[in-house]
């Protein structure tokens, strides 16, 4: 496995980003792996080598590199009460979808300059806050990325402007949304009304509902972590990603 820690650069400025891909038979397919709300970790860095060595070319950025780059934390950043977790949420507080579809962007021209990557189709999945990162890139660059997931996407459904429900259908991507039956950040009254705007907008792809797991249930260091909840999220996404990438 080839794996580095580069800046691309956006628009924004230098975004600090972790790369891996399989040492040989390239080119391959890219996909972009978007984190959730507690940053980068070595966690997300097993779970980007995971995917890679399946034959994909993987970026995980650190989507909170507006805030500098001490924008990475400690085990108490799921802790209540925490400095640790405050100073988290003060950046992610301030995160909304435009930026991010920005960051996006640079990323996709990022891609068309590596030669280790397969041009064409790009796919993007989110976990916890991303997930509507995810659904949107989908939406905003029709044709390029073929194939978005969300897992345990947060406020999928809300009356902000931005909310992903809105655009649901929008684009050709295939898409597959997984959400916890536990899940305080997306309740399954909310889950119910996505699944039927989901139905309604004709997208390609399906919504699944893990029974009896929390949200975070596919991280392997979450209390709430569940191995046939998680081996399922990678069998549903390497298929994804199969399907759409090749």
């Amino acid at each position: 496995m080839i794996e580095h820690i580069i800046d691309i650069q956006t628009r924004a400025g230098a975004m600090e980003s972790f790369i891996c891909h399989p040492e040989r038979n390239g080119p391959f397919p890219a996909v972009l792996m978007l984190m959730d709300a507690p940053g980068i970790r070595e966690e997300l860095h097993d779970m980007a080598r995971r995917l890679a060595a399946t034959g994909y070319y993987v970026v995980l950025p650190n989507l909170y590199y507006r805030a500098g780059r001490d924008s990475k934390f400690g085990p108490g950043v799921l802790t209540v009460g925490d400095p640790e977790r405050d100073r988290m949420r003060a950046i992610r507080t301030k995160m909304t979808i435009p930026p991010v579809m920005e960051d996006i962007a640079d990323m996709l021209g990022f891609l068309d300059q590596q030669k280790h990557v397969r041009p064409g189709p790009v796919g993007v999945h989110g976990y916890c806050m991303s997930g509507p990162y995810a659904l949107a890139a989908a939406a905003r660059y029709p044709g390029r990325i073929t194939a978005a997931a969300s897992y345990y996407g947060t406020w999928l459904v809300s009356d902000a402007v931005e909310s992903p429900h809105l655009t649901l259908g929008q684009g050709s991507a295939e898409l597959y949304i997984a959400c916890a039956e536990h899940d305080e950040l997306a309740p399954l009254p909310m889950v119910d009304e996505l699944r039927a705007l989901f139905e309604a907008s004709g997208a390609r792809g399906e919504l699944e509902i893990y029974p009896a797991v929390h949200h975070g249930f596919a991280f392997p260091g979450r209390w709430c972590f569940d191995k046939p909840g998680a081996e399922r999220h990678w069998e549903r996404l390497i298929a994804l990603y199969r399907r759409c990438l090749g």
